[in-house]
């Protein structure tokens, strides 16, 4: 999934915020007391939550990638 396919209210999430609600949809998924209709949509934004922090990583990676790079350039 593409960085622009997220959508906004999970692109704004902090690495925190975007973790927390993860874990609170892996408790619903566990309890597995809710409908399916719910639970599918559920799994769907947990893929989504998870795609926003790989690429917060990724950004990350990639930042720190280039600082090593500078560094040894120096």
């Amino acid at each position: 999934m593409k960085i622009e396919n997220i959508p906004a209210d999970i692109k704004s999430k902090s690495l925190k915020e975007a973790r927390d609600e993860i874990d609170e949809i892996l408790i619903k998924l566990e309890n597995e007391k809710e409908n399916s209709e719910v639970l599918e949509n559920e799994y769907k934004r947990l893929i989504i939550l998870n795609k926003h922090v790989e690429n917060i990583f990724k950004k990350k990676s990639k930042e720190i990638s280039d600082l090593k790079e500078l560094k040894i350039n120096d």
